[in-house]
């Protein structure tokens, strides 16, 4: 089967094929192998027959980007766009919002939502998410019988129990679609101070060897080198254009800075023309920002940076930069893994540990697999490249080697009351179906 000049892989058929026959579709695949693609048929199907579609995401940069492609294929009149920053046109056929927004939606019994015929769940398991995870659950509690789910995720192992409860829960089929091959080979490295670009084995093997000071009997401590950034950019410079994550938002600014100081790149005019002219027109205030001011100095030798803290007509001018291919390197948190259509040659950890806003501790494979997808563009690339910097004192590897291996973290309710979700259940609905609706929840599936 063919579709917008593509030959479909057989998942993509399954899941249309599903589609359809009116059922709901549960698409488990890796990151870059074109569950999109999916989602775009439903879009385009509906709309040539005049129904409407919601497609929901958990970040607003991911809405911000799917509102414009849209708008680009359909018209700007018949797209809308709802998130916490920005409402355009809310009666549009083809409605992009938050997961929140359409939750608060089909939780209040909003009028809209009885003519939609499937909402799109992009990045389903955000469901994980432990502060968060609730508004997926209580999303899809809440839709209208009719309506049907397409939930678009990478790998889950738990995938045929996700869409078990929401047959049980909606009483419609629900299919499962799952595709586990890469569409573009993706080799993992390692980068340590002392041996470079390396393999996990390697690594291993130099790290066992006893220190000689320690085997003459020496107690002369040696301070493992760290590695830096600028020296891994120098060995893969080759293999560029590159997202460089890191889990700290000062961290990235500062990084950016660093390597456009150590003069790698030249300077293009191209891109200090299109700085001008995307900040010619803005609010004064913003070029007194220190975050502009580094723009302004990194961004006219291919090296950006984009995170949560930035201002959006930032993060756009830097999106923008980056689809045109003029940004070599980008120094991100993970946020930027999150479904924004943004592939890279390679992809650079500077850590693999993280703060989760109570401790530090190892990244989980789900995590990890979402940001190493985003390596290696389909029809571009012929594999993609993945550099993981190593501190010898944080050096754990087993538990490395079986992060990186595959993903195994199942999904998992996160079901909780918030004070919102009580008060519309004690609004719209007596005793009786409060019960009723609160035994619909993937906890008590999961549970029971």
């Amino acid at each position: 089967m063919h579709y917008k000049g593509f030959e479909l892989d057989k998942f993509q058929e399954d899941a249309i094929n599903a589609i359809e026959h009116n059922k709901s579709v549960v698409v488990s695949a890796p990151t870059g192998s074109g569950k999109t693609l999916i989602a775009d048929y439903i879009i385009d199907r509906d709309f040539r027959k005049g129904i409407r579609v919601v497609y929901t995401a958990p970040i607003k940069a991911l809405s911000n980007q799917k509102y414009k492609e849209f708008s680009r294929s359909y018209g700007e009149e018949n797209v809308g766009i709802l998130t916490g920053d920005v409402q355009k046109n809310p009666d549009a056929l083809i409605l992009v919002m938050t997961t929140e927004i359409y939750r608060n939606m089909v939780m209040s019994s909003d009028p809209f939502i009885s003519d939609i015929s499937y909402v799109i769940f992009d990045e389903i398991h955000y469901i994980n998410d432990i502060e968060r995870g609730y508004v997926w659950e209580e999303s899809i509690i809440f839709s209208k019988p009719k309506t049907r789910v397409l939930c678009l995720s990478a790998t889950i192992p738990n995938a045929q129990e996700f869409a078990d409860w929401i047959e049980a829960i909606k009483e419609h089929e629900v299919v499962v679609v799952r595709h586990d091959e890469r569409p573009v080979p993706l080799h993992v490295n390692f980068y340590d101070a002392e041996l470079g670009v390396t393999d996990l084995k390697n690594l291993k093997q130099h790290m066992d060897i006893p220190e000689y000071n320690k085997f003459m009997g020496k107690r002369i401590r040696h301070k493992p080198k760290i590695p830096s950034h600028i020296d891994l950019i120098k060995e893969i410079k080759n293999n560029l254009p590159c997202l460089f994550f890191s889990f700290s938002r000062q961290k990235c600014q500062k990084n950016a800075m660093e390597l456009a100081k150590a003069q790698l790149f030249e300077p293009n005019p191209e891109i200090s023309s299109f700085i001008r002219a995307k900040l010619s027109n803005s609010n004064p205030d913003i070029n007194k920002l220190e975050s502009t001011k580094i723009m302004r100095q990194t961004l006219p030798y291919g090296i950006g940076f984009h995170h949560a803290g930035i201002l959006p007509i930032l993060k756009e001018m830097v999106e923008d930069l980056f689809e045109k291919g003029l940004i070599k390197v980008l120094y991100t948190t993970e946020t930027f893994a999150v479904g924004i259509n943004m592939p890279a040659k390679s992809v650079c950890f500077e850590s693999m540990r993280k703060f989760d806003g109570v401790s530090f501790r190892l990244m989980n494979s789900k995590e990890y697999f979402q940001i190493a997808g985003r390596a290696g563009r389909r029809g571009i690339d012929t594999e993609g490249f993945v550099y993981i910097m190593i501190e010898r004192r944080f050096f754990e590897h087993d538990r490395i080697k079986r992060l990186v291996h595959s993903d195994t973290i199942p999904i998992k309710s996160q079901f909780r009351l918030s004070v919102n979700t009580v008060l519309n259940l004690i609004k719209h609905h007596n005793e009786k179906e409060i019960d009723e609706i609160l035994s619909k929840s993937f906890h008590s599936y999961q549970k029971y």
